[in-house]
């Protein structure tokens, strides 16, 4: 008899227990579920609002009708549970001492496992907040702050972890220092760097980058400039939706989403486009950014049409496939026109800035040409002894229960590290799941995948009131007898 782990456990990078808190939620045991859940991954709220759910996409109950809706139970779990600090939970305190660079999601994980573990761990963070991208990348209306916030105020709570705000390691602090002081270092300083068009222009009055968009609005500027004014974000990725509806959401007069692909070809998730359309956004396709025009000032940005085949000698049209398994685009000839707006905003994609590694060359830590840095991908060991990394700052731009599985693996070998082990830790045996699962009824069989609340869209657009509602307990309740318990079969 071979045991065999669910699909969706399976597809989760961090690889939460899906089926396991899912029945628990079923008994009505919330706590027991959230704890499930924080054994792998500690951002029940956030994750339960933002998450990809690369669980969904492999979910069997998906083959007959629709995937469970994982990520909206997760949601109602933490956010009904009578108390959600994580309560008392001591460690032998050691002598050893972390450094961890960086209060992303990776960040905040490695300290937490390894303040559970009785480390004595610091975390240097170069913004005024921690969370990184979480805080400073994803707007209210899909993350409230104050669910933020007090998700990472009982993470820190739990791992005792000491906490240096406004601290740029390389610039307020050196690596040498800190090798000094610390006997491990885990770099995890994401990916906050926001990648240039290269076109004409670019340098004009109006154009904003992104990321730099998004970090003003979550760090309380004065965005006051943005109403009235109309607006051309360029990307099709989730950053490039964020800024759109945040924009709509500031006064703009009008907003428009200009990509080079098709619309089937956009990384965004699929309900957020849906809702930027919902909330009057134009989506452009197949349009590529050439040059940003005004003096001194943007007064539009010019485009070019694309087409995805390309006519060869001898009249043969064939579609071309880049890297990432898409239509590559090719410009129509001729085919320009200019889109008149105010402020450009590109979205094109984010790199990582690990100059606090290079600054005296002082950690001899290797990084790719794409600025990312090369770490084992079991351990996440660098080349430099006792210095390790994760998330962004070595997947590139990735999302928070990938950044979070990262921290998860840096974590054990940090550990193994300081006690003189090898860092792999040998293979363990897979544990059967206890329990059982109720008897499907034909209407479970049947029911349709169920759907949250959304804010009204005219109540939306005016406000950064979170969009998605919660679901309630017999709507969770059904949604939970949907799922097909997979963990507890074996062939």
């Amino acid at each position: 008899e071979e045991l065999v782990p669910a699909p969706c456990l399976n597809a989760c990078p961090a690889e939460v227990n899906v089926p396991v808190y899912i029945r628990h939620i079923l008994e009505d045991e919330l706590d027991q579920a959230v704890a499930v859940h924080r054994e792998s991954n500690p951002f029940v709220s956030i994750c339960g609002r933002v998450c990809p759910a690369f669980c969904e996409t492999r979910c069997r109950r998906g083959e007959l009708d629709e995937s469970v809706a994982i990520r909206h139970l997760k949601r109602y779990m933490i956010d009904h549970v009578a108390d959600q600090s994580w309560g008392p939970r001591q460690a032998e305190q050691k002598d050893q001492k972390v450094a961890v660079i960086g209060g992303g999601p990776a960040g905040l994980t490695a300290a937490l496992r390894l303040g559970l573990m009785g480390y004595q761990v610091t975390l240097l963070e170069a913004l005024p907040v921690l969370g990184g991208m979480m805080t400073v990348g994803i707007p209210d209306y899909r993350m409230p702050r104050d669910v933020l916030n007090a998700e990472i105020e009982a993470i820190l709570e739990a791992g005792n972890v000491e906490v240096r705000l406004n601290t740029r390691v390389g610039q307020d602090v050196s690596m040498d220092q800190l090798r000094e002081e610390f006997d491990a270092i885990y770099v995890a300083v994401g990916a906050h760097k926001s990648l240039r068009l290269g076109i004409e222009g670019e340098e004009l009055d109006g154009v904003v980058h992104g990321t730099d968009f998004l970090r003003d609005i979550n760090l309380g500027q004065d965005m006051g400039h943005v109403a009235g004014k109309r607006v051309a974000v360029v990307g099709g990725g989730n950053v490039a939706i964020d800024v759109a509806r945040s924009a709509v959401r500031l006064g703009a007069s009008e907003v428009h989403v200009v990509y080079r692909r098709r619309r089937e070809d956009m990384p965004a998730y699929e309900e957020e486009i849906e809702h930027a359309e919902q909330e009057g956004i134009h989506l452009h396709f197949l349009l590529s950014p050439i040059s940003v025009s005004g003096n001194g000032q943007v007064a539009g940005l010019v485009c070019q049409r694309m087409k995805l085949e390309d006519e060869l000698d001898g009249g043969l049209r064939r579609p071309f496939f880049d890297s990432s398994a898409r239509k590559r685009p090719f410009p129509i000839e001729s085919a320009m026109f200019e889109l008149p707006v105010d402020m450009v905003i590109p979205a094109i994609g984010q790199s990582s800035d690990v100059g606090c590694l290079d600054a005296e060359k002082a950690c001899a830590v290797q990084t790719t040409r794409w600025g990312t840095i090369v770490a084992d991908s079991r351990t996440f060991a660098t080349d430099e002894p006792g210095v390790f990394a994760g998330g962004d700052a070595v997947l590139g731009p990735a999302s928070i229960v990938e950044a979070v599985a990262t921290a998860n693996k840096a974590a054990v070998a940090i550990d193994r590290y300081l006690r003189g082990l090898s860092l792999r830790q040998p293979a363990t045996m897979l544990l059967r799941p206890e329990g059982t699962a109720p008897e499907m009824t034909e209407e479970d069989g049947v029911r349709p995948r169920q759907k949250p609340g959304l804010l009204p869209v005219q109540e939306r657009v005016c406000s950064f009131d979170e969009v998605e509602q919660v679901f309630d307990r017999e709507t969770a309740l059904l949604e939970c007898r949907r799922c097909l318990a997979c963990d507890l079969e074996s062939r």
